[in-house]
């Protein structure tokens, strides 16, 4: 075993050649000679046959097999010219010519006893005009329909054959062999050149779907993950608003008991399991808030913001550069808490979006209280600097469109004819939803509870 090992290592590199190039011969013309290859019709969506009608295109797909049937066909004509019994040597090359459709291997092997045959009847030559014309069809038939390596075994063997043919009986100087070889090594020569470009353009096509599919998921994946942290963000956000509520709740119902002389024991006992209650939701949402808030950020400290805070946030955007108008219509009323949170993310970040997309231009800002609802609208004009690179994600009209969605309501963005860009929405806000005015606010121990 040990002598074995040592002996394949001092192997030169020409006899591993060698070894390399007599295994591919193996491999390519003497397994599986009989295999069983039909010729393939041409693609029906190819985009010269896709210009023909439907009936001409079921016949022009069998194209490579009649061209092959003609060129059999050739070789009996050929062997026609010749007279006598020798006509019947014709069929030889014919037969291996039509060999190729279904057994290219085996119509190779059959082409070069075919030229032994017709050489053996006579001629000029190793080769006829038929058994010349039928042996360099296989060649290139064989050349087409298998590897770049089995092409030059074929015409490695068919010099050997017409240099021993030539050796052997024709000596006198009327030997074919050499027109034979210099017009084969060019035939071969041109089909696997062209067999080399279609192959690396099927697989610069594969790449390029691959890549096309890579893209897709990709895009798919950023998108998912895209509504994930916008989520996510959304929940934290609204986790102070749904604080503060249940905080107001376990106050209220800590309070009650003392506004009513000699309250009942059971309702004070009721009261005491809603401030418990409360307090118990307050401690979930504050795990619950921990599950979806990341290792490295901080709980805010100040509330949420809401649109009581709308002018502060326009005079940052001012100082940052960005004209900004502000349209209030309606009767202002207080709204619900998540409702304003949503209305100012939005307009927060359609302003953000025009300070980078639109560096120079002028915004306005709309905010329309009706009837069962409340308006937003953003518009600013078309960039008068250049617009440089943007840092962001891509993120803010798809927090938007969650944020809208959460509530409910509808949201429009897109460009305008002036060339600027708007985003409108609406959220819906039934009139028994908005928030009655407190009498008092939540004590230190709801606040300690919402924390």
């Amino acid at each position: 075993m040990t002598e074995t090992r040592a002996q394949t290592k001092t192997r030169t590199p020409e006899f591993q050649a060698a070894a390399s190039a007599l295994g591919g011969l193996r491999q390519d013309l003497l397994q599986n000679v009989f295999a069983y290859r039909p010729l393939a019709p041409l693609d029906g969506d190819g985009p010269l046959v896709g210009l023909l009608p439907p009936n001409a295109r079921k016949k022009l797909v069998w194209t490579p097999h009649a061209l092959v049937l003609g060129a059999a066909l050739i070789c009996v004509f050929l062997g026609m010219a010749r007279s006598g019994d020798e006509l019947v040597l014709s069929l030889v090359p014919a037969i291996s010519v039509a060999l190729t459709l279904v057994r290219p291997v085996a119509a190779f092997w059959a082409s070069v006893l075919g030229t032994l045959v017709v050489a053996g009847g006579g001629g000029v030559g190793p080769w006829a005009a038929s058994s010349l014309w039928g042996h360099l069809v296989v060649l290139v038939v064989v050349a087409a329909r298998t590897r770049p390596r089995t092409a030059a075994w074929t015409w490695f063997i068919t010099v050997l054959l017409g240099v021993l043919m030539e050796s052997a009986a024709y000596s006198d100087g009327t030997s074919t062999a050499a027109p034979m070889f210099v017009v084969s090594a060019v035939a071969l020569l041109v089909v696997t050149v062209v067999q080399v470009r279609r192959e690396a353009r099927r697989e610069v096509g594969e790449a390029e779907r691959e890549v096309t599919v890579q893209r897709t998921v990709t895009a798919v994946e950023r998108d998912r993950r895209t509504l994930l942290e916008e989520r996510t963000t959304i929940a934290r956000e609204l986790h102070d608003v749904v604080a503060h509520h249940m905080s107001v709740v376990a106050i209220q119902a800590e309070a009650a008991p003392y506004r009513v002389q000699n309250p009942p024991p059971e309702l004070e006992q009721a009261f005491v399991t809603i401030r418990e209650n409360a307090v118990a939701a307050l401690t979930e949402l504050r795990r619950v808030l921990g599950v979806v808030r990341a290792e490295d950020q901080e709980a805010p400290d100040a509330p949420q913001p809401t649109l009581a805070r709308l002018d502060r946030l326009l005079d940052n955007v001012r100082e940052a550069g960005l004209e900004t108008e502000k349209t209030v219509t309606g009767a202002v009323r207080e709204l619900p808490q998540g409702v304003e949170l949503s209305a100012y993310r939005i307009v927060q970040e359609a302003l953000s979006n025009t300070l980078r997309h639109a560096p120079g231009a002028t915004a306005v800002v709309e905010i329309a209280y009706v009837l069962g609802g409340l308006g937003v609208r953003v518009v600013n004009g078309p960039p008068t600097e250049p617009v440089k690179a943007s840092p962001g994600a891509g993120h803010g009209i798809t927090g938007m469109r969650e944020r809208i969605a959460m509530l409910a309501g509808e949201m429009t963005a897109g460009a305008t004819e002036e060339g600027g860009y708007e985003v409108a929405a609406f959220i819906p806000v039934p009139r028994a939803a908005e928030p009655a005015e407190s009498v008092e606010g939540p004590s230190d121990e709801a606040r300690e509870a919402a924390a």
